[in-house]
């Protein structure tokens, strides 16, 4: 038996601050309870802590269901939320405002046991004015009840929402995304939460761009509301700071008034020179302070973080700051989700799922079906990858009161993301619409984001002559009009375990289930050839590699009529619609845990240029650890005009070239060593060499903790990721170990697990789970106790 510990710190983190006078916007995620299954509000005000779950937010009711259960069983009732807060007597005759990113579905809110108003598309961000409910100085009560059900049906109208699908939209309800709690003066600055609250608040943007010269007009308009019973003068100070914390331009407004009870916007701008525009990888980042100031002195401070890039649609292509980029990246659930907690990992977490995706050299993620959660949206700004932001919807267009809710949501959503350079497109829908809903969709996207460089179509929309960009799932299709990309392509699925036909535990390729789900009837039926849904990982490595030529050889500057690129669906392993043998989504690059599979680096090497490969690349599809009575394929991906074999340092020839990046080696016979693969143009000069060695008898289990870069914090909703490798003597990972691991977690600490193969729900949650092909990952939660997280015990028969 063999055991590693493993040792953390924890460090405790304070949430609440004191700043008088002015704006301050608290993180309200702590100290909340929930009760699942319905209960009368008097029941709510009165029971017991002893019958609720004390959480921290973000967190689903149903969390744990994550992977172990299909998208079709995640459980959806009524559960109530609630929390106790105090807010001190000096903050009254200020606004208290509820700000909440999103939950899943609809719910009614109170504060004190009144009610303070309704959310239903649970989907968006949205607000409440709590102002006149709060009772200063003593323990107020905040509660939610939140009803997820499949068959939400909107209560004014009785209609369901379009896309509160089974197929596409995981069901993580109850408050699945953070709140905060804004105190701020009664002549202030509004927040962007038009559900509820009408409120738009402040809208960042740059125009007269030069990206040759670093410079360009900045922009802030800013919604101002004065709720006294007098009118008011104030003034308006914008300034500019870039991500050294200089402030590089300070403008001022002159003296404005406001009458009592109104609402106006201010709208300043400035040029600033020396810019750094967001970029593909270079999530540049600026904070932009628009202060509102009564007799000189600030009493409103909002800060919009942001940054500034040029986009230009047209001709079938398009730029971002003055160059063509070929659309490279991922079609995503939304909902973005990891096994045991669903959607709700803490920020640094997003980053590293995010970031993951441009280190395979995507640019883009389509978030599919509904709006991302903010979290996300932000994510993307920082790791510099563009975004598709959809409203909502499921497989088509409609025309009753879902249409209207659909309008509704990309409204709000524009309004609430409009500041994130990272969202360069808005999806309209997930199927072709008609023109006149286009019209109306892009008449949304005008008058609440004029200038902020977007993209309006939809999914098809071929031949439309209102969209600025469209494209298909199945075909290859051109334009010399608007840009043509695919919004989803290959929807093969791969399980990470199965290396090839050769290697334990020898699951043939192609083997599995034999029906297919449909998406549209929800049933399932008999599929002659489900071998495309049940690949092992060097197929799937294949068929990413065909199917992206496809794009590549009709890219940008092959012709007057071109692609401008297309996104292979799902980047992760997914908790959504299967259609092969297990009971999620296999059809990422990495699994759901994000360790890659082969696929991820054949996109690392086909994608690394903005259209034409600008990196050159060679990588060898799967391992080197065989019998030796084996002789099979090799394959490899290079971004090289030609490439050679050897194993051992033995020439085994040129391989066999077909779809640009593909080198196919048919018949080597395994020797124990090294096998290298080694790139090179035609004049036989050397591009790049990618090689695998055998590895050993399995020798050693290797730890790694993966945390946020200021630590683990001890608020109840961090995690730590742990990385567990079983290694040879010489710190080679052996390719195919499968041991059963045993955990035991000491100390302040939430074990919350991985996923694998094997046992009925996956491993979610188990304390025991396999390694597959040498290496898994498991995740663990932090408590409130900032204390020393005793030992992470790790045990192998």
């Amino acid at each position: 038996m063999k055991k590693l510990l493993l040792l953390f710190a924890l460090i405790g983190c304070v949430t609440w601050s004191n700043a008088k006078g002015q704006r301050v916007k608290y993180n309200f995620n702590s100290d909340w309870e929930i009760h699942v299954g319905d209960i009368s509000l008097q029941q709510v005000m009165g029971a017991s802590a002893k019958s609720w779950k004390r959480v921290t937010l973000p967190h689903a009711f149903n969390e744990d269901e994550a992977f172990r259960v299909q998208i079709y069983e995640h459980t959806d009732t009524v559960v109530w939320y609630r929390k106790s807060f105090r807010l001190p007597r000096n903050v009254a005759g200020n606004k208290i405002f509820l700000e909440f990113e999103g939950i899943r579905f609809g719910g009614e809110f109170f504060v004190n046991g009144k009610s303070v108003g309704i959310h239903e598309n649970g989907v968006m961000a949205f607000g409440f004015d709590i102002t006149d409910y709060i009772d200063y100085g003593k323990v107020n009560v905040i509660s939610a009840r939140i009803d997820n059900s499949w068959k939400y049906k909107e209560r004014a109208t009785g209609s369901g929402y379009q896309w509160n699908d089974k197929n596409f939209n995981a069901n993580y309800g109850g408050i699945p995304k953070n709140v905060y709690l804004h105190v701020a003066p009664r002549l202030y600055q509004t927040l962007p939460l038009f559900s509820n609250l009408k409120t738009t608040g402040t809208y960042v943007y740059a125009r007269e761009m030069d990206v040759t010269k670093r410079r360009a007009m900045v922009f802030a308009e800013s919604e101002v509301r004065n709720e006294f019973p007098v009118a008011k003068e104030f003034s308006m100070e914008m300034s500019v700071e870039d991500a050294d914390g200089r402030i590089v331009k300070t403008i001022s407004s002159g003296i404005l008034q406001l009458a009592a009870g109104e609402t106006t916007t201010v709208k300043m701008g400035t040029r600033v020179e020396d810019m750094h525009f967001w970029s593909w990888g270079y999530g540049y980042l600026y904070n932009v302070y628009t202060v509102l100031k009564v007799d000189g002195k600030p009493i409103d401070v909002v800060k919009t973080r942001t940054g500034f890039r040029k986009t230009r649609f047209a001709d079938g292509k398009v730029w971002l700051n003055d160059r063509v980029i070929q659309i490279k990246g991922y079609a995503e659930r939304t909902s973005n989700e990891w096994p045991a907690v669903g959607l709700s990992v803490p920020a640094w977490l997003s980053d590293f799922s995010n970031k993951m995706m441009v280190e395979s050299n995507a640019n883009t993620v389509r978030w599919m079906h509904v709006t991302p959660w903010k979290q996300d949206v932000e994510s993307c700004d920082r790791v510099g990858l563009m975004q598709l932001m959809p409203a909502g919807d499921a497989e088509k267009d409609v025309s009753d009161r879902r249409w209207g809710q659909r309008v509704e949501l990309m409204r709000d959503a524009i309004i609430y993301n409009r500041n994130n350079p990272s969202v360069v497109f808005y999806e309209s829908g997930n199927e072709s619409i008609s023109e006149e809903h286009m019209e109306e969709m892009k008449a949304v996207r005008d008058r609440y984001d004029p200038y902020g460089g977007r993209a309006i179509g939809s999914r098809e929309m071929l031949d439309s002559k209102v969209a600025e960009y469209g494209g298909e799932m199945l075909y290859i299709n051109k334009s010399a009009h608007i840009p043509m990309f695919a919004t989803e392509y290959c929807r093969d699925e791969a399980l990470r375990k199965y290396w090839d036909d050769y290697s334990f535990p020898f699951h043939q390729d192609g083997e599995g289930s034999k029906y297919y789900r449909s998406t549209v009837t929800n049933t399932s039926k008999p599929l002659a050839d489900a071998s495309a849904y049940n690949r092992n990982q060097d197929s799937f490595f294949k068929e990413l590699i065909i199917r992206w030529n496809d794009y590549y050889r009709v890219r940008p500057g092959t012709g007057d009529r071109v692609s401008s690129g297309g996104l292979k669906i799902h980047f992760h392993d997914s908790n959504t619609h299967f259609r092969g043998a297990e009971n999620y989504r296999r059809s990422g690059v990495t699994d759901a845990m994000r360790i890659p599979k082969d696929g991820f680096f054949a996109h690392q090497v086909m994608w690394d240029g903005w259209v034409d490969t600008e990196k050159e690349r060679t990588y060898i599809c799967g391992h080197w650890n065989y019998s030796d009575t084996i002789v099979k394929p090799v394959y490899v991906v290079s971004t090289a005009d030609k490439v050679e074999l050897f194993v051992n340092g033995r020439s085994l020839g040129w391989g066999t070239r077909s779809d640009h990046f593909l080198f196919t080696f048919p018949r080597v016979k395994w020797e124990k060593g090294v096998v290298e693969a080694v790139g090179c143009n035609e004049k036989g000069e050397v591009l790049s060499r990618s090689s695998k060695e055998t590895a050993g008898e399995a020798a050693m289990i290797r730890l790694k903790a993966i945390t946020a870069p200021d630590g683990f914090k001890a608020d109840g909703a961090d995690m730590a990721l742990i990385e567990v490798e079983v290694t040879d003597n010489e710190g080679r990972r052996c390719p195919l170990a499968n041991q059963i691991i045993r955990f035991e977690l000491q100390g302040e600490a939430e074990w919350l697990g991985g996923i694998a193969k094997g046992e009925e729900g996956n491993y979610v949650l188990s304390q025991e789970l396999p390694v597959e092909c040498g290496v898994n990952k498991v995740l663990i939660r932090s408590t409130k106790k900032p204390e020393r997280l005793g030992w992470l015990h790790l045990l192998r028969d």
